[in-house]
């Protein structure tokens, strides 16, 4: 599917870091993109700076979600292209100190990262699944969601974060064989370590030390990578229900 000015997006987690990053990318080749975010001051100041549209939505809350594609469509019309950046990462042991992890913790984290990608999964789809073919194989839209390397080699005190983005990458093929007969795309992208707000609010010593980490390049990833390869899926139609390792080759140590 081609990028172009008749396009819609949606980008969740897109006030800053990799969701700002992509839909700037989107912005520049005239996509109309309504980010989602609950930092209403950076997000009001990137739509600004794009030219697209901010709505306060919080991924946990249906209610929220619900408000939040209805306000996006009604500006740009229907989505074609959805991309799930809205994330957290807490740190928390299985058991420290004598007392275990605080599963209020651990819930949080599953019900921002797994069910809140999915509950803005099920939205764009079900309105992606009534548009009009845009491509010669009857693709409607592409759906990107981020996991992390962690959903794979999670270092210590990232047993929450881990399973939520276990989950995002287990549920990518399963959601694209549901969807297929609708000519809908889904693929996931799993980070490295990249210059995140996360990451770029630690010391430079420690950025410098976890960019070393890395076999080649020996450096943090940047979120225009992240972006270019949300287009290399959106404009490349046999990519499909695979999650796509963005890392550097790097596997993680135990912490």
């Amino acid at each position: 599917m081609q990028i172009g000015q008749d396009t819609a997006a949606i980008v969740t987690g897109g006030a800053s870091g990799l969701g700002a990053a992509t839909a700037r990318m989107m912005a520049a080749e005239g996509v109309k993109v309504t980010l989602f975010d609950r930092d209403a001051e950076k997000g009001e100041a990137t739509a600004k700076e794009i030219g697209g549209l901010f709505v306060s939505v919080d991924v946990t809350d249906q209610s929220s979600v619900e408000a939040g594609f209805r306000v996006g469509r009604e500006a740009h019309g229907q989505e074609r292209i959805l991309v799930n950046c809205a994330g957290i990462a807490p740190v928390a042991k299985t058991t420290s100190r004598g007392e275990p992890h605080p599963m209020d913790m651990f819930q949080k984290v599953i019900d921002v990262n797994l069910v809140g990608s999915f509950r803005c999964i099920a939205m764009a789809s079900t309105g992606m699944a009534g548009l009009e073919p845009v491509t010669e194989d009857g693709g409607r839209g592409v759906i990107v969601s981020t996991a992390s390397v962690a959903a794979f080699d999670g270092q210590i005190g990232q047993v929450a974060y881990a399973a939520s983005k276990a989950g995002v990458a287990g549920m990518t093929l399963p959601i694209a064989r549901d969807l297929s007969k609708s000519g809908i795309r889904v693929m996931t992208i799993a980070p490295g370590t990249f210059e995140t707000p996360m990451l770029m609010g630690l010391p430079q010593e420690v950025r410098d030390s976890l960019g070393a980490q890395v076999p080649f390049p020996s450096r943090l990833g940047k979120a225009t990578e992240y972006a270019k390869m949300v287009r290399a899926i959106i404009e490349n139609d046999m990519l499909n229900g695979e999650t796509i390792r963005l890392d550097g080759a790097i596997r993680m140590a135990p912490r």
